[in-house]
């Protein structure tokens, strides 16, 4: 290893995932081996993802890691175990200009560190096992997978995805799944050891193009109970969470991975929607009862069954992880346009509130949708297809505010300096 005083760094760029099938329960809670498989969609980096920048340098006393610009510890049981596993893959790197050449032997004497920022809220459910875990009763917004990704591409570790999927399971169980880009498959696996619970890509993100999919943030307060003890009491208490694990999801996986194989949107729906469904009536079998969803959750679920009943044929999917938040599913643009305006009627924003800030990601959406002001928002008229109310427009603010996205591509290494966390020179956040 040279003598020399230097920092190096990489800084990459990961998506967080939404399940279609549930993750929910652990049989080992060292491990973080699950008890049935899942299936996800990774969204669209562009509009939801975590950077992190990664940094080796011979002056580093100790490992350190920053989460959005605030120190956190690095003693939790499950970063320990990351960090051990990548190390123990390192190769060699070697960077002439800058003068680095470390062996691998010289990693374990090498301290990190890590510095991570993402763009959306966590800690209420939306892809909050993907995009972080628990240390101390606290969920921290950390993209597991970014640091893993960025890790072994710091260290040269030779390992592919499915690979690298196996240690970031080990840091957060869902998060295994943002290694790949549209839609991927975590397996349960059989072994002990857990070397066979591993993430694959069943199709990329260019497969089905069309899907266009609406966040409604309904809320962005930490949720009050973790979805580690959530699992946890759930898979002690929940009769239906061992039926469902046993019975129900295997079959449910398969008529999945064909629905995705084949576009077939109806199916995609059906499976999608029963599956929240089960997932939620777990919680709520689970003793003491867990209450993830409220009233504007409800009420959302509500609203596209009523469309899709009322059309025919599905038009929107919806999929709630372990927080109020909905993820809408519309089969394509035009779909996902019609949604927009009637979600938008139900839950508009206040009156102050500027389009561009209440509707985020691809907010090219809102010019398709004639919403480009809130007094064209205040126009709307009631999707005619609903004859119930199911909301009220003097109910503003149930929903925080609108993500579009689509289905993306999975983690890439930024080369532009500029994005970088960390200072090149110190290794310490910029």
């Amino acid at each position: 290893m040279a003598a020399e005083k230097w920092v190096y760094m990489v800084t990459a760029q990961t998506p967080t995932n939404i399940a279609v099938i549930k993750y929910w329960g652990k049989r080992d809670e060292v491990r973080i081996l699950p008890v049935n498989d899942s299936i996800s969609v990774t969204l669209d980096p562009d509009h939801l993802c975590t950077v992190t920048t990664v940094a080796v340098s011979p002056s580093f006393d100790r490992d350190r890691m920053w989460l959005n610009g605030k120190e956190i510890s690095l003693s939790g049981s499950r970063y320990q175990n990351c960090l051990r596993e990548i190390r123990g893959r390192a190769g060699d790197v070697e960077d002439k200009e800058k003068g680095v050449k470390i062996e691998k032997k010289d990693w374990e004497k090498l301290h990190l560190h890590i510095a991570s920022h993402n763009n959306f809220p966590t800690a209420a459910g939306l892809a909050s096992s993907a995009a972080g875990f628990a240390c101390l009763g606290i969920v921290l917004c950390l993209s597991v997978s970014s640091w893993v990704f960025s890790l072994a591409k710091l260290m040269n570790v030779d390992e592919d995805a499915s690979h690298l999927s196996a240690i970031a399971r080990q840091g957060s169980g869902s998060a295994c799944r943002s290694l790949f880009g549209g839609f991927v498959k975590w397996e349960m696996g059989s072994k002990e050891d857990g070397s066979d619970s591993v993430a694959v890509q069943l199709a990329d993100e260019k497969h089905w193009n069309d899907l266009v999919i609406i966040i409604a943030v309904v809320s962005s307060r930490q949720k009050e109970t973790s979805s580690t003890s959530g699992m946890r009491e759930s898979v002690e208490t929940s009769l239906l969470l061992q039926h469902r694990a046993k019975e129900v999801v295997p079959k449910r996986t398969l008529q999945m991975e064909e629905a995705i194989k084949n576009r077939d949107f109806a199916s995609f729906t059906q499976l999608s929607c029963a599956d929240s469904n089960q997932f939620h009536a777990v919680c709520l079998d689970t003793s003491p009862p867990i209450f993830y969803m409220n009233d504007t959750s409800h009420r959302i679920i509500s609203l596209v069954e009523k469309w899709n009943r009322s059309e025919g044929t599905p038009q929107v999917a919806y999929t709630f992880d372990a927080g109020p938040n909905a993820v809408l599913i519309a089969r394509n643009r035009k779909v996902a346009v019609q949604l927009l305006q009637g979600l938008l009627y139900y839950f508009p924003p206040k009156s102050e509130t500027d389009m561009k800030s209440y509707v985020v990601g691809d907010n090219s959406i809102l010019k398709e949708a004639g919403l480009d002001g809130a007094n064209s928002v205040e126009n709307l008229q009631p999707p005619p297809e609903i004859k119930d109310n199911i909301g009220s427009q003097d109910q503003k603010g149930e929903v925080s505010y609108f993500i579009c996205t689509k289905p993306g591509r999975g983690p890439v290494v930024l080369p532009d300096q500029t994005q970088a966390l960390l200072d090149p020179e110190t290794g310490l956040p910029k």
